[in-house]
This record gives C-alpha cells, structure tokens and sequence, in this order.
C-alpha cells in the first residue's frame, strides 16, 4: 500500500465573502496546496470550488489566477488532480481537462483508492426532497439553456449569475447543527446506496458546508462529508486506508456525526 495519502476537499466558494475575503482564502489555499503536495498520492476536488463559473467558448471569469496557476503546477508535477462539478460550478466544461489536465466528472463514481472502494461526488441533487433544485438542475444543465446564456455578454451575464449564486447560499454564519440520521439528506442517500453497493468502505461528499464523519448502520461503512472553506478549512485525508477529517490552519475545527460528535 502506497506510504503517500489521497486528498478531499470541496466548497471553497472563490468569489463569495467568508471568514475571510475571498483573495484571503485564495493564498490559504495554495498555502494548502503547498502542505499536502509532497505527500499527495492523489488530489479529488469534490466541486464548488468558485462560486459560479461559467465557461465561454472564447473567454473565461475574471479572478482566481493564483488558484489555477496552482492547479496547473500540481497537475505539471504529475500529481493527478480530479474535478466534481458542483451547483456553483457545473458550468465547467473542458477547460480544466483541456487546459490544467485534470479529469472532470459530473457524477458521482465509484473508485478503489489504497484498498478501499469510494462512493464520490458533489452532493447535490442526491437524496429525498429538494424537487424544486432538482428541477433546475436539469434545466441548467440542458444544453439549450447553456447556449441561450451563452449568448449574454459576460459583463451582464456573470454579473447576473453572481447575484443568484449569493443569493442562494448564506455564508454567515457557518453551518454548526448535525440533524441526525434521520434528517441528513446525503446521510440517508448513503444508507440507501449501501443496500445496492454493500461492498462501499466510503461516501465521499460535499456541498452539505459541514466537517461529518458517520459511521453506517452496517457499522463499518462512513459517510464522510468534506465540509467547507468558508469558515471551517476541512478536508479529509485518505492514508494506509484509513480516512480522517481534517481542518488547515484552524484549530477551532470540529468534526460532527457519529465519530465527531
């Protein structure tokens, strides 16, 4: 087994305010980046990782050329990076793959990492209710609806979009309540796809914004849930086939669910 570990991590939300101004949590993740390089087997980018993106054919959102400068010195040193495209991002097409060679996904997957089968994606969309987001999805996601925004000069359609993106996500304060089995949307997802996938060691997700690490009912499956670097800085690492979450450069950090908490 590999003495290297694979790494998690999601919902940075460049662009939006947090704790820290988004240039802030710009430089703590490539300070990030810098820590667990040398030591990474593999990098999963588990989506939202800008708070909206949408890709032109000819030209791309003003910002973040630190972060992608980053992405694409990992991807040069031969570190194999995977994208997940997110509810803020799923407008990414190929510019990660084309420009910065890093695997883009727009499902979850499943993959055997350090002996261990991993159930990953996003998050959104999966699980009971939520019928109305669902509904949009499959409109944004409708190649007819791609072209139509498409057609909107960036200065008023990225403008738009931002306006939305805030709009549908509070940053303020951070998620701090884990509502139980019987409530945690991606939790219950986990434990139904457990009855198909029974072989599954891990689910890996984001976009629920809180640190979860929760033992299945089978009692040796987790649900792991990446958090959110708006305020927590969490990320999970993967080593000798045991996974951990973990927060960077904050030690207020606390993980919820069975084995948080």
């Amino acid at each position: 087994m590999s003495s290297k570990s694979i790494f998690f991590a999601s919902d940075f939300h460049l662009g939006a305010a947090g704790r820290l101004p988004s240039a802030e949590r710009e430089r703590l993740l490539l300070r990030w980046f810098d820590h667990v390089a040398p030591q990474a087997e593999e990098i999963f980018l588990v989506g939202d990782l800008f708070d909206f993106w949408f890709e032109y054919r000819h030209a791309m959102p003003k910002g973040h050329t630190r972060f992608l400068g980053k992405l694409a010195d990992l991807s040069d040193a031969g570190i194999p990076l995977h994208f997940f495209t997110g509810n803020h991002d799923m407008w990414i097409f190929r510019y990660f793959e084309e420009e910065l060679g890093i695997k883009t996904y727009r499902q979850p997957i499943i993959r055997e990492l350090q002996g261990k089968t991993c159930f990953m994606g996003h998050g959104d969309g999966l699980g009971p209710g939520d019928y109305g987001y669902k509904f949009l999805k499959k409109v944004f996601a409708h190649p007819l609806c791609q072209w139509a925004f498409a057609r909107l000069h960036p200065n008023f359609g990225i403008g738009l979009a931002n306006y939305w993106s805030g709009k549908s996500r509070s940053v303020n304060p951070p998620e701090s309540e884990f509502l139980g089995p019987e409530k945690e949307w991606l939790l219950i997802y986990a434990e139904e796809k457990l009855q198909q996938l029974p072989q599954t060691d891990y689910f890996i997700f984001g976009h629920r914004h809180l640190p979860i690490d929760y033992t299945l009912k089978n009692g040796r499956s987790r649900y792991i849930n990446l958090g959110e670097w708006l305020h927590y800085n969490s990320y999970a690492e993967l080593h000798e086939g045991e996974i951990t979450v973990r927060f960077f450069e904050n030690e207020q950090g606390k993980v919820f669910g069975s084995l948080g908490g």
